[in-house]
């Protein structure tokens, strides 16, 4: 479990990743598509937490942790686009 945690420590390393790949021309929505968990596998994560309970907290983990990820790359996209100079 040790080694999942340190999985989750570091939400700004993955936001950066994500804002790289934005500064490289990949679009907004894109991103935003690649850090969201798809519907398909929240599903699939709920059908597998009504199996088995002891998982949900880890899958609830999951996707708090990619909207932290989403919520930092969306700072970061903010902030770029607010330091621009308007022309």
């Amino acid at each position: 479990m040790d080694e999942q945690e340190n999985d989750f420590q570091y939400p700004q390393r993955e936001a950066a990743f994500f804002y790289g790949l934005f500064l490289r021309g990949h679009t907004v929505e894109e991103i935003r598509r690649d850090i969201a968990v798809p519907a398909a596998v929240l599903a699939k994560w709920d059908r597998e937490a009504e199996r088995e309970p002891t998982k949900r907290p880890f899958f609830n983990r999951i996707v708090d942790y990619r909207r932290h990820v989403l919520a930092i790359f969306e700072s970061l996209v903010g902030f770029d686009a607010s330091s621009r100079p308007l022309q």
